[in-house]
């Protein structure tokens, strides 16, 4: 595979990429190049951390890239997740990868790291002192966002401050020359881009991938585009607004039908999100070669499409039913959990895991 291969598999995962000419550099420079993606374990694991997550993990793993997926307890502790209880963090974490597994991510090429080893390396704590150090206090207030926080003063803890300090480290001490997280990531990965150089590092290419939106009706248009993320992105606080990894058929068919769809919008309508960022990429996984909507005669018959475009054409000339879409999502999604369910029921490690993780009270 050629650079400009390579290149755009990147940019399929990237819904921005700062910047795109350095990539290209590292791309062309033969060494062995390191992503870096962090999750804090909180509660039950949804699609988009889930399938979303392996589909582009796999993507630039494709590209030549090797991972370092950074199981982040020692934040979600600052951060206040699953009560602060580290133990329970830590379940929680081997919960997600034990996800991962059943979700097709190639593992021979991620490594899983945890935060609350890190955190034995005294070099870790200088360095996030250094960088706690590079800026006034203001510049780390702004990258609360990352944290799905307003940016209030009155709510932000120590901790917090911390935190952002902690994920500028981590960067370095990973050694990743590519950060790949979320766009609500956006504001802290550039502080990293800005701290490093100042620190006797390098600029991390940001590869900063869509946040998929949650089921219920979308924030108005007219809403500040940030917090417009943070309020449609999917929310373990309102369950019925995401799909999760281990849900039954049930949940999938019932979770699908009330969510937000409105006749011919292709405007934040998550239903098209999930085709586009799920079904379309899952097509290999699926045993399919397009996408079939199946519908009686009286309605205009059976339906295929190749592509997203196409299907998004359709619907936005009324040509095809929100209810003949979310039918034939509600199938494709319950047959790419299936694999993710049986796994938690048959492997016994796995199943103790999801259990334990179920009796834990969510919080933020």
């Amino acid at each position: 595979m050629d650079t400009k291969e390579r290149l755009n598999l990147i940019k399929q995962v990237g819904e921005e990429i700062i910047q795109e000419d350095e990539l290209k550099k590292l791309l062309e420079s033969g060494e062995e190049l390191i992503a870096y993606d962090g999750f804090e374990p909180s509660g039950q694991i949804h699609i988009a951390q889930g399938i979303l997550r392996a589909i582009n993990v796999n993507k630039m793993i494709k590209a030549g890239v090797k991972f370092r997926m950074w199981v982040a307890d020692w934040h979600a502790m600052a951060n206040n997740k699953m009560g602060g209880d580290l133990e329970k963090i830590k379940i929680v974490g081997k919960y997600f990868i034990e996800v991962w597994r059943a979700s097709g991510m190639d593992l021979s090429k991620v490594e899983f790291l945890w935060a609350s080893d890190m955190a034995k390396n005294p070099d870790y704590w200088k360095l996030v002192v250094q960088v706690g150090k590079s800026n006034a206090l203001k510049r780390f207030i702004r990258t609360a966002e990352m944290m799905g926080r307003e940016e209030s003063l009155d709510k932000l803890t120590g901790a917090h401050i911390i935190y952002s300090c902690m994920q500028v480290a981590d960067i370095f001490m990973l050694k990743a020359k590519i950060t790949q997280l979320g766009m609500d990531q956006r504001k802290v990965n550039m502080l990293a881009r800005e701290v490093g150089p100042m620190l006797g590092f390098w600029k991390p290419v940001v590869v900063s991938h869509h946040m998929l939106m949650g089921l219920g009706k979308p924030a108005s248009v007219q809403a500040d585009a940030l917090q417009r993320t943070i309020e449609v992105k999917m929310s373990k606080s309102k369950p019925d607004t995401a799909v999760f990894m281990t849900d039954t058929t049930e949940d999938i068919v019932r979770k699908i039908n009330k969510a937000y769809c409105l006749e011919g919008d292709i405007k934040e309508n998550p239903i098209l999100e999930y085709y586009k960022y799920i079904i379309f990429e899952s097509f290999e996984r699926l045993k399919i070669q397009d996408l079939r909507i199946e519908r009686p005669e009286k309605f205009g018959g059976n339906l295929s499409f190749k592509t997203f475009e196409e299907l998004e054409k359709t619907f936005s000339e009324k040509k095809v039913h929100p209810m003949d879409l979310k039918a034939t999502l509600s199938k494709l999604l319950d047959q790419l959990i299936e694999p993710v369910r049986r796994h938690f029921e048959e492997d016994p490690e796995a199943k103790k895991l999801l259990e334990q993780v179920r009796s834990f009270q969510v919080t933020r």
